[in-house]
């Protein structure tokens, strides 16, 4: 019987491989030497197989991605090291059996091959999320299988749901493996940084870094959605998939070492276990039921009205009639509706109207709660995510004509008309904060140029989100 004997988290600072860092690397010596700490600890293991689940390989929005050839390549000629090259050997059995568990939890996996690769348009090969951790491993550790994994921009709880199928499926291998998440903390944390300075950027860093010491994984599947937003992160997801992969497990974070001295958060810890007959997955389930329940008792008509409106849909292929509960407002006014779908803050859906198509508001709420739900851009939503949805009703006032001079991103959406093309955005949308970042988003949304000539027309928004 196989096992998961060791678990990592790992940044991948390009600048600490030295033929990239050229002496900057030592500016971060404390991270260099938890990497050598780490090798070490994974040569005397010997694993057969490391499993690492980084950031930047092939992402999708609703699959997890497994590489899955013999072997794969990389080298670091993106950070101008081309002579910093991999060839990983990859364990195609494991990788295999973790997509086959997966598949019968529904979760959807995609084994890239180099040929399924380019269907996508991308290449498959190693990412430097792989490699910078592989760099300082494969000075102490080479006789190793790998199982390369992207993670996908599923649920939090899904991730979960996945490591814990990473687990079964080395539990149910004939490996000894090593487990690696792979990500960096906060992008945010000085002006100077990639992306520029957030407050939520030391504290997000902080929070995740305690939670993981003290093996609070309710903890973290409770953090606030906005800090982790505004942080930049990119490990978080990975760290889900290694908690599922501990499902079983109690366990404490050993920090070896904490640096964020080029404006990101580089931390390096590895974990003590042990085996307990704790399922923490249900004390999850449990937790979101009760955050679910608050959520529908704190809901307003509009909200209400929506959530229902898409979940009748659902279940029965209809649209449901007009409830008793609607106000009277809702029953007498005719207004255009946006209805929008959020999981985990990445948009899910959003279908409005700019004017009335129906008798009344309620009716369009009903009408484009259902359409959010089958939004084009995404695949539809299915009965199984309706919990972990979150539902924003957006009911819009009368457009008028203006000038750019009285447009207010915050305040007022936008509509631009040009002949027979329109384009609308809505008010107080995240990282459009300038009248002309919303100009030119309204400008392609309605392939209009900007040399065309056009009108603009703005509008208010009552907003009604849960929260």
């Amino acid at each position: 019987m196989g096992k998961i004997s060791a678990f990592y988290t790992l940044p991948h600072p390009p600048i600490a491989v030295p033929e990239i860092g050229k002496g900057e690397d030592e500016k971060i010596k404390g991270t260099i030497d938890a990497f050598n700490k780490v090798a070490e600890e994974i040569a005397l293991k010997a694993p057969d197989t490391i499993i690492i689940v980084t950031p930047h390989g092939l992402l999708f929005n609703d699959a997890i991605a497994m590489s899955y050839e013999k072997k794969i390549k990389g080298d670091l000629g993106e950070f101008s090291a081309p002579q910093v090259s991999f060839n990983s050997k990859l364990d195609l059995d494991l990788t295999k059996k973790i997509a086959q568990y997966a598949g019968k939890e529904d979760i959807i996996t995609v084994l890239m091959t180099k040929n399924t690769a380019k269907t996508y348009d991308m290449e498959l090969e190693l990412d430097h999320g792989t490699m910078v951790p592989l760099y300082f491993i494969n000075e102490k550790y080479t006789d190793y299988k790998l199982v390369h994994i992207t993670y996908g921009l599923l649920p939090k709880m899904q991730l979960y749901k996945f490591g814990m199928c990473i687990k079964k499926a080395a539990e149910d291998s004939d490996v000894n493996a090593v487990f690696i998440a792979s990500g960096d903390l906060s992008h945010m944390l000085t002006d100077d940084g990639p992306y520029g300075y957030s407050p939520f950027g030391a504290k997000f860093d902080d929070e995740i870094i305690s939670l993981l010491k003290t093996g609070d994984v309710s903890g973290i599947f409770s953090m606030d959605k906005t800090a982790i937003e505004k942080a930049g992160e990119c490990g978080l997801r990975s760290y889900y998939v290694m908690l599922g992969a501990m499902n079983g497990y109690k366990f404490k974070g050993n920090l070896l070492s904490y640096e964020g001295i080029f404006g990101v958060g580089y931390s390096i810890m590895s974990f003590f276990t042990k085996e307990t007959n704790i399922n923490t997955y249900e004390i999850l389930i449990d937790q979101n039921k009760k955050r679910f329940r608050r959520k529908i008792d704190l809901a307003n008509p509009y909200l209400r009205l929506a959530r229902e409106s898409l979940t009748y849909f659902l279940a029965t292929g209809k649209y449901m009639d007009t409830p008793s509960y609607v106000t009277e407002d809702m029953l007498t006014e005719k207004r255009g509706v946006f209805v929008s779908l959020k999981m985990e803050d990445q948009l899910r859906g959003c279908i409005g109207t700019v004017f009335p198509t129906t008798k009344n508001v309620a009716e369009e709420i009903i009408r484009n709660a259902v359409e959010a739900g089958r939004d084009p851009r995404f695949i539809p939503v299915t009965q199984d995510e309706l919990e972990e949805l979150d539902f924003s009703v957006d009911i819009l006032t009368e457009p008028e004509e203006t000038t750019r001079e009285d447009l207010e991103p915050e305040k007022f959406g936008v509509i631009v008309r040009s002949e027979d093309k329109s384009g609308l955005l809505l008010p107080n949308l995240e990282g459009v904060d300038t009248v002309e970042e919303q100009l030119s988003i309204a400008l392609q949304k309605g392939e209009i140029h900007g040399d065309e000539e056009y009108i603009i027309e703005r509008f208010e928004v009552i907003r009604h989100k849960e929260v």
